[in-house]
């Protein structure tokens, strides 16, 4: 289906080389899976399957690529719109309508299909994906896991021989992405589709993918099946760590193969070191804050303290109301009811200056922040407004990812590099509230690593830390405390550890496998010290 030969891939002024010498094939009815550290090349590598490379971004390359019978080098991107469907990291900035039926058959118009054969193909692609109650809603109006599916949909349409997903489930709930997943899973199977997808929460695809690619960064590529890419790299989903940390034999795959494995072990019951809690005072209170937006009660009489140094994530479904209770506390909301104090002083006074000491926010979208032509410039810039040392920006930057190349434009990077921009621009103010809205998305286990360490170190210095994510690995290894939120009201608000292995849809993956215990992460796992029995 899809034939690599000889494919070298190296950007103009780039001191490293994205691709060498690569060959490969991708047989049909594949689903293949593509792996690698933030900024190694994940996102160039898809972009040549595409066509996008060379044609409409810059890349010098080598070799050739045949899909479907045809070279890429021959055909620009909208010549293989009937042979390739595209799904980007947020399908919300590549939609072109305003209704989920319109932007379905979009793609069909523009290439002149006839009317009765567009509504014939709109309505099965309806069907398949289970989209029929939300065919005539507005897409600005959809949770995140509904833009997904409308967004697969508007590519399946076109009957395409092979789908590209970056990131598919990035932004999503752990409900939301396993039911994207199961489409995904279905198209595979039961239509032969051939899917390539670039991930970086393993824990939620490896077991059902075939092949892994591993992207190295320094020109090199791996491939091979999930075990084989597993044992060769280090990174792993926590139930790869916990496999290795026991010296299985074969590594597992899914909470399934590693409960049947160790089902049989005698588990020891020990304590579980937990922080120690510090008494502390409230930095923000919420007192009965409700919003509506566009008609509609987004949050209902909510009220919540965040004391200082704590932690605190907040999660629910996509559309629960999380981004909206972390604007509000940012200051990003003219409009509510209730009352938000910061230090005890009414937020809607704090305005400016004051403002940006107190508070430091990282929205979904991290390009939000950025206004300069390099990534240099941007933190050459903070550091100038914020009278700080030069290069205190780029320090923090390069800690979080040191791949990342500060002559680059701050919107050519990757989804997850730009979020690490964002984090730094925001972490070097040393803001005494840190709110950060899907901090994790786009970043690779060993970033996430790094932030969660820096985080923690942040929060010792008296921070208060609020971040909204759907990520419950790094929910598991840094947050003190969970607040759960559905339909804009809070069900849930207590200790980490009591919230998530008490939650069958937060849990992660060690408490899964290990339900009898009252674990949540690798570490535990290795404190508990488990042994095999003979």
């Amino acid at each position: 289906m899809i034939s690599f030969s000889n494919v070298s891939l190296v950007y103009p002024n780039s001191r490293k080389t994205i691709l060498e010498n690569l060959t490969f094939t991708v047989n049909e009815s594949e689903l293949i899976l593509i792996i690698g550290l933030t900024g190694a090349g994940k996102s160039s590598f898809m972009k040549l399957i595409n066509g996008l490379i060379p044609h409409h971004t810059s890349g010098i390359l080598s070799g050739e690529i045949i899909v479907a019978g045809q070279s890429i080098n021959q055909l620009k991107p909208g010549q293989l719109s009937g042979i390739i469907g595209i799904v980007g990291q947020n399908p919300l900035n590549g939609f072109v309508t305003d209704q989920v039926e319109d932007e379905i058959a979009f793609g069909l118009e523009t290439n002149g299909i006839e009317r009765s054969v567009i509504r014939r193909r709109v309505e099965e692609v309806i069907d398949l994906l289970g989209l029929q109650p939300i065919r005539k809603r507005s897409l600005s109006t959809l949770s995140g896991g509904e833009q997904q599916r409308v967004a697969i949909a508007s590519a399946l349409v076109m009957n395409p021989k092979v789908l590209v997903l970056d990131e598919p489930t990035s932004a999503l709930d752990p409900v939301a992405a396993e039911e994207v997943l199961a489409i995904i899973n279905k198209l595979v199977h039961d239509l032969g589709l051939t899917v390539i997808m670039a991930e970086h929460k393993l824990e939620r695809v490896i077991h059902f993918v075939d092949r892994i690619v591993l992207v190295q960064g320094d020109g090199q590529v791996e491939i091979g099946l999930p075990q084989e890419i597993m044992n060769k790299s280090d990174i792993n989903p926590p139930i790869v760590k916990v496999a290795k940390h026991l010296n299985l034999t074969e590594l597992p795959l899914s909470v399934r193969e590693l409960k049947r494995v160790t089902s049989k072990w005698q588990l020891p019951i020990k304590a579980i070191q937990r922080s120690a809690f510090r008494k502390s005072q409230s930095s923000v209170q919420v007192k009965d804050l409700s919003v509506d937006l566009s008609g509609k009660r987004v949050l209902n009489k909510v009220n919540l303290n965040f004391n200082t140094g704590e932690i605190v994530s907040v999660m629910g479904r996509n559309g629960a109301g999380k981004s909206t209770l972390l604007r509000a506390i940012a200051g990003g909301l003219n409009q509510f009811a209730g009352e938000i104090l910061i230090n005890g002083s009414d937020a809607s006074k704090l305005t400016g200056k004051d403002l940006v000491s107190l508070i430091g926010y990282v929205p979904q979208e991290p390009a939000d922040l950025f206004f300069a032509s390099s990534v240099k410039g941007e933190c050459e810039h903070t550091d100038s407004q914020n009278g700080l040392v030069a290069g205190s920006t780029e320090e923090i930057l390069t800690a979080l990812s040191p791949s990342i190349n500060i002559n680059s434009h701050p919107r050519d990077l990757s989804e997850g590099q730009k979020l690490v921009l964002a984090l730094a621009l925001v972490l070097v103010t040393n803001p005494r509230i840190l709110i950060l809205d899907e901090p994790t998305r786009g970043l690779d286990y060993r970033a996430k690593d790094q932030l969660t360490q820096i985080l923690k170190d942040v929060a010792l210095n008296s921070v208060t830390v609020i971040l909204a994510t759907h990520d419950v690995e790094l929910v598991a290894e840094l947050a003190t405390r969970v607040v759960v939120i559905a339909d804009g009201e809070i069900i849930s608000d207590g200790e980490t550890r009591d919230v998530l292995t008490s939650s069958p849809a937060f849990a992660p993956q060690v408490s899964k496998a290990f339900s009898s215990q009252n674990w949540l992460t690798v570490a535990d796992v290795i404190f508990a010290d488990i042994k095999e029995i003979d």
